[in-house]
C-alpha cells in the first residue's frame, strides 16, 4: 500500500511540474513576454485638409483620410466625432446613390480647415464608417476627437443656416483590404 501511494504521489508531482513548465492554456510560451497584450493600435484622423496627411494610403477625395501604417490589411481609426450634414436613402448594395462630389466640394469650401467627407456603398474599394445606417449615405464634416470640440464645430455648422438638421455622431472609419 505504501509503495503504490508513493508512486501515485511521484506521478502527480511529475505531472504538476510538467504542467507548470508548459504553462496553462492561453499563456505565452516559455521565453516570451508575459506582459498583457495591448489592443490593436487605431489610426489617427487627418481632419484638416489644409495639412498634408502623412500616410502610406491614397484616399479618394470624398474619404476622411487617416494615418495608415505600412502593410495594413484591415485597419480602423480611433473614435472621432462627425457632424452629419446630409443623409441620402440608398439600398445597401446600390453603389450609384451617394451625395454628389460637386455638393461635397461646395460644402468643403464652407469649412476649409475641417474635412468634409461622404460615405459610399459597402465595397472593398471604399472606406467604411461605423454608427451609420447601411441604408443611407452621409455627408459629414470632421468634428474632432472630443465632445467639446465637436459641439463648437456643430455651432459653426448651424451658423451657416445651410444644415438645420445637422447632428453629432461618434464613429470610426477604416477599410478592409482583404
Amino acid at each position: 500500500m505504501r509503495k503504490s501511494r508513493s508512486v501515485f504521489l511521484g506521478v502527480a508531482v511529475g505531472l504538476a511540474v510538467g504542467l507548470l513548465a508548459a504553462g496553462a492554456p492561453g499563456e505565452t510560451s516559455a521565453g516570451q513576454s508575459h506582459a498583457p497584450r495591448q489592443g490593436a493600435r487605431k489610426a489617427s484622423i487627418c481632419g484638416n485638409p489644409m495639412v498634408a496627411c502623412k500616410t502610406i494610403a491614397t484616399f479618394k477625395p470624398n474619404d476622411l483620410p487617416f494615418r495608415l501604417p505600412a502593410n495594413s490589411i484591415i485597419f480602423d481609426t480611433e473614435l472621432f466625432y462627425a457632424i452629419v450634414l446630409k443623409s441620402v436613402p440608398a439600398d445597401e448594395g446600390d453603389c450609384n446613390v451617394f451625395v454628389p462630389e460637386a455638393e461635397r466640394l461646395e460644402t468643403q469650401a464652407l469649412f476649409p480647415d475641417r474635412k468634409v467627407f461622404a460615405s459610399r456603398c459597402a465595397d472593398v474599394e471604399n472606406l467604411f464608417y461605423t454608427n451609420v445606417n447601411p441604408k443611407f449615405r452621409i455627408m459629414a464634416v470632421y468634428g474632432g476627437t472630443t465632445l467639446a470640440e465637436a459641439k463648437r464645430v456643430l455651432e459653426a455648422v448651424k451658423a451657416t443656416e445651410k444644415f438645420p438638421a445637422a447632428k453629432l455622431r461618434r464613429m470610426r472609419t477604416g477599410f478592409n483590404g482583404t
